[in-house]
């Protein structure tokens, strides 16, 4: 992709920010007000809120590559790691969408309201200088990198990043964001990587890139999330690009309550609980819509693996949900210690009870037998 074309993909890509091609040339975006209104349909879809008595993705670092980076701004107010000034806006909005605590000012919260965001900005279109963002964000220390603006071209230095990623146990979720059907886009065209289609508020794809490599599918239009330029939010927004920070979140929930899974266990969990993911593959669709609920509290059939593409589904048990009642779970070992210390508890207390007990029957005459 050539410079011009990238810098016209910019332009009209802030067009589902409320700007015109011309007046975004001249206006970087900015928020439309504080949203106040209903609980947006997405945020009723993936339904966070019921995964945070477990967990909220605490200890989470989600790393948001895009053009512009992402802003401290509103909710994501001292939430962002190397905040930068975003103009172009889809950082910002993403990572609200990811990370945005709740506010008594308005219905908007992110997925993994207790997550950090790290801000990684890279040139449009150019599939090296998304490999270095995404080797940045490793370095970082990110947990899951979520692409929001994705390449039109793979590169070798971009599957390079994308290897080193995974074998630093780094989830890469990505946008399939391409605008003609039949495209590709990378890095979600990589193996392993989950490359994320959008849908509307009826479940229909709204996004034009589709293929095998699709992994799933997440809300990508009519959308809520926080503004870059100021305190406040835009909503009304579609862009399927967006679909990406809804997995992105759940994947940080995933791994905020089950941190010992690998990043093949983490996809895999995403894939097979998502609704639809017992039928067949969906070139718009993958293996269905993300279910951030299931794919935390599901207890998995052992040795379950990703369903792959022109094989039929595992006809093993499904998996089974169970009810989301405490916070993240401890390791084993922590969880064997405070039992062992409990029944010390309590043993002390027979201890003390018997010798109080032997004591005044000593002082009565009483005899054993």
């Amino acid at each position: 992709m050539s410079r011009r074309s990238a810098a016209l993909v910019a332009v009209c890509a802030l067009c589902a920010f409320g700007f015109t091609p011309v007046a975004a040339a001249q206006q970087c975006a900015a928020p439309a007000g504080n949203y106040t209104g209903p609980v947006n349909w997405a945020q009723r879809l993936i339904g966070a809120e019921r995964v945070w008595p477990l967990t909220d993705g605490a200890g989470q670092r989600i790393a948001v590559v895009a053009p512009g980076g992402v802003e401290s701004a509103g909710q994501l107010a001292g939430r962002v790691r190397e905040a930068q000034s975003d103009c172009d806006g889809r950082g910002t909005f993403a990572a609200g969408i990811i990370a945005a605590p709740t506010d008594p000012g308005t219905t908007f919260a992110g997925i993994a309201p207790g997550s950090q965001v790290l801000s990684v900005r890279v040139p449009l279109g150019d599939p090296d200088s998304l490999a270095a963002g995404i080797n940045r964000a490793v370095e970082g220390g990110a947990t899951v990198i979520a692409v929001v603006s994705p390449s039109a071209s793979g590169s070798g230095a971009l599957s390079a990043a994308v290897r080193n990623a995974f074998s630093r146990n780094v989830v890469v979720v990505a946008s399939a964001a391409g605008d003609k059907p039949g495209s590709r886009t990378y890095p979600g065209a990589l193996p392993g990587v989950l490359a994320v289609g959008g849908i509307d508020a009826n479940g229909s794809p709204v996004s034009a890139e589709g293929g095998e490599h699709i992994s799933l599918a997440a809300p990508g239009s009519d959308l809520v999330s926080v503004s870059a330029g100021g305190r406040g939010h835009r909503w009304g927004v579609g862009a399927p690009a967006f679909a990406v920070a809804y997995v992105a979140g759940a994947a940080a929930l995933v791994r905020g309550y089950r941190s010992e899974l690998t990043v093949e266990q983490v996809r895999t969990r995403l894939l097979v609980t998502a609704s639809g993911a017992g039928g067949a593959h969906d070139p718009l669709l993958g293996w269905g819509v993300l279910d951030a609920y299931s794919a935390v509290t599901a207890e998995l059939p052992e040795g379950i693996a990703a369903p792959v593409v022109g094989e039929r589904p595992s006809a093993g048990p499904k998996p089974t949900v169970v009810i989301a009642a405490g916070p993240a779970r401890t390791p084993r070992q922590d969880r064997l210690a405070g039992a062992l210390a409990v029944l010390g508890v309590l043993a002390a207390g027979v201890a003390v009870v018997a010798t109080a007990a032997a004591r005044r029957g000593r002082a009565r005459g009483w005899r054993i037998g």
